[in-house]
This record gives C-alpha cells, structure tokens and sequence, in this order.
C-alpha cells in the first residue's frame, strides 16, 4: 500500500482539508497519484451542502464499486460534509467503504496507513507543498445555524487556531515561495472570539501584513451581521490585503432572510455595502444567493432581484434551494416552490449577472492591471487581479508567483486576457 488518490469536491475549506490530508500521507512516504485505478488508498472528501453536489459524490460511490470488487484490498474512504454522527446507518448504507472520517479528522485512515502501508521514498517532503497561493485555515465550524445550512452540524462550533499558529504557518509558507494566502472559515469574521483576549480577524491581518515575502492577502467567507468597521477599515489600509471580500446576502427578502435565521434585514445588509464601499472605493464585493426559499413568493424573489441589479456585485453564486437533512428548514419548511419556478429563477440571476460582469470587465478594456500568477492553463499562464479577476496571458518564461503588469486586450464575463505591459516586469530566463 503506498499510493493514493484523493477526489474532492466542495468548498476551499474542503480543498484545504485535502491538501492536509496528502500532505499528511506524502510524510508517511505515500505517493499521490491522479488516476483513481492506480491507487491503493481513495479518499472522496465530499460536500453536502447542495444536494447536487451531494449527487455527484453518491455517483463517485456508486462508479467504485466495481473497482472495489476488483480490487477489495484498495481501501476507500469517505471524508466531509457527508459524514455524520450516524457511522453505523452510513456503513449500512455504504458497505464497501472502509473509512468514514468526519471533517480534518483523518487519525483512524493515518493509524492504518502507518501499520500497512510500503513507503515509496524515505523522503520526507516539505511541511507544505510549494505554490504560489495557500489555503489556510483559521477557524472551524460556525455558531450561527442559519436554517438551510448542513455545516454547523457536520464541522461543528467555532473553532479558532491561536494568532500565533497560524503566523509561524504563512511565515513557513512565504519562505517556501507562497505569495498569496487565503484564510478559510465558515464564518472567518467570527475570528477570535474564542481565544483569550478576543484577537479580531482585524489584528490578525495587522499581523500577517508584515510577513516578508508575502504579497496577498484575502479571506473567506463573511458573514454580513458579524462584519466590523475595524475590519473594513484594515482591508482598506493595509496594503497586502486584497480590495475584495465575499459577503453573501442569500436573498433581498426581509421575510425570507428571518425564515432562513441570517440575523440581520436587507436594510442592514445594504448599509453595511454602502458603507464598505464609502471606506474602500476599489472594492470588489462577491455575493451569494438561494432562489426558491420555502414560501418565497415571485414578489419576494423580485426584491433579491432588484437588489442585484441596483448593487452591481462583481461575481454572485447562486444556487436553487435544496432541503439538506438534518437542517431547521428541512424540518419545518416544506419544500413548496416548483422546481420550474426556481430553476426559472435562478436562470434570471444567472443572465442578470452575465450582464452586470461583461459591462464592468468591459470598463478594464485598455487598462494595465497588476495580477499574480497562479499557474498555467493550456498556452497560457493563469492569474489574478487583487480584485480576484481572473486574467490570462501568453510568455514564454518561467512566470509562476511573479507580480505582472498587464494590459487588458479582451474581456469577458468570466475572464480577462491580455499581454505583459513590459518585458522588465518578468524574469528573463
């Protein structure tokens, strides 16, 4: 044994979880492998948080079967927002998975892997792979069980790493060529309130923004009613840290929003954007929304509309509601509005957002713009504006973790292309 591979689907805190994981199995020697056959060790880090996603794990599931019947030594887990308290129901349900790790909680998997694995390499590899962003993760679990969310029962209450902690983590991966670092939690401005002497996510930043080496900083998600003016205030004056902040509404419906248990109205929610927008004029601000809420009518959804389109958000997520077991709304909410009428809905959002975008991106058409090389994709490298665009362009040279000017040669909804501004912003070599 001394393969694995690792399938994952989700949020970025499940992608942090899975780069945890294999870095994990990588110091027992393991090596990761991207063809699921080759493995000898599968891990499926799943989502539950939409019922589409969910479906796309049960199919993942339901495609190994046969591969475990081939193979019945290969051990196959299941990890993430699937895995629950009821072990014994999901063995019942799932009998050809070994391995049922609740989130981050890979002690059993790692126990077994020691006693039965054969290590490819005696090397140990580094505390952390090495690229030119990072997930990192600051606080887990989320107190604030809105009525549709799955995750405060699957990742449980909030959790905070102590400041220092996660200092020595960014300064280990800044020396290690990390530009750019984003801090993951289900609700990241809930930071702190658990650890003495309540350090704010504020501070945190403070502390971060001198790390040599380190360009960028950006975080995820936000929740709108735990929100600080201190914290708008050091995305606005600290220079490291990114001009854009995730800040999801869910809907413009003040009925709606109670039924959904967000803890503030639509009025506080758009005093919050103005305000933001006041102290950072540059701001790029994400939003997510659910459309066919239980109960909400075509009037409710028209305010979520017109919310939309007098904001003019960068990016918006939307997603058709979905009932996830377990949750207060499946509970006590019948799923009533037609699936018709949400999947009309969320296609209205869908083409209101494609306008918005192509007309905003259009404004950058000619301009230079500093963007971080995230990667390559197909003949270009792949990067990203401090406003979170997504910017593409051709070179030759090595371009990975540089800073670039680049001017902008074409836009779209969904992404920019252009060219380096001039030679001298690349490394020549």
């Amino acid at each position: 044994m001394n393969r694995f591979y690792i399938w994952t689907i989700g949020c970025q805190m499940n992608k942090s979880d899975s780069e945890r994981l294999a870095l994990e199995l990588g110091q027992l020697g393991l090596q990761q492998v991207q063809v699921v056959e080759e493995a000898d060790i599968i891990v499926l880090n799943s989502c539950a948080v939409r019922q589409n996603a969910e479906d796309k794990v049960l199919n993942k599931l339901s495609n190994l079967k046969a591969l475990k019947r081939k193979y019945p030594e290969t051990i196959l887990a299941l990890t993430g927002c699937m895995v629950d308290s009821n072990i014994d129901d999901m063995k019942e349900r799932f009998p050809h998975i070994d391995f049922f790790l609740k989130p981050r909680n890979f002690d059993d998997l790692l126990t077994h892997t020691k006693k039965h694995s054969t290590p490819l390499t005696q090397t140990i590899p580094s505390t952390h792979s090495q690229s030119a962003t990072a997930f990192v993760p600051i606080i887990q679990g989320c107190n604030n069980f809105c009525s549709y969310c799955i995750v405060p029962y699957r990742r449980g209450r909030e959790k905070s790493r102590p400041m220092g902690e996660i200092v020595d983590d960014i300064q280990q991966l800044a020396g290690e060529g990390t530009r750019e670092i984003t801090l993951l939690g289900q609700n990241v401005d809930s930071y702190g309130n658990d650890l003495p002497g309540k350090p704010d996510l504020a501070d945190l930043l403070q502390e971060l923004n001198q790390i040599d080496n380190l360009a960028r900083i950006r975080f995820l998600t936000s929740h709108p009613k735990d929100m600080s003016q201190k914290l708008i205030e050091a995305i606005a004056f600290l220079e490291k840290v990114c001009e854009h902040i995730s800040l999801p509404a869910q809907s413009g419906d003040n009925e709606t929003l109670a039924a959904m248990r967000r803890g503030s109205t639509i009025e506080q929610y758009t005093e919050l954007v103005d305000r933001i927008r006041a102290t950072i004029p540059d701001v790029a601000l994400s939003n997510d929304i659910i459309v066919g809420f239980p109960n909400e009518t075509q009037d409710q959804f028209q305010r979520t509309f017109d919310l939309l389109e007098k904001y003019q958000f960068d990016t918006v997520h939307v997603a058709a509601y979905s009932p996830r077991p377990g949750t207060i709304a499946a509970r006590k909410l019948e799923d009533n509005v037609a699936p018709e009428d949400k999947q009309s809905r969320l296609r209205q959002v869908e083409e209101l957002q494609e306008r918005i975008s192509t007309n905003k991106n259009q404004l950058l058409l000619g301009h230079t713009v500093e963007v971080l090389v995230e990667g390559h994709k197909g003949e270009r490298w792949q990067s990203r504006t401090r406003s979170d665009k997504l910017v593409f362009f051709e070179h030759e040279n090595d371009c990975l973790g540089q800073l670039v000017q680049v001017r902008i040669d074409h836009t779209g909804p969904w992404s920019l292309r252009g060219s380096p501004a001039m030679e001298s912003n690349l490394n020549v070599g």
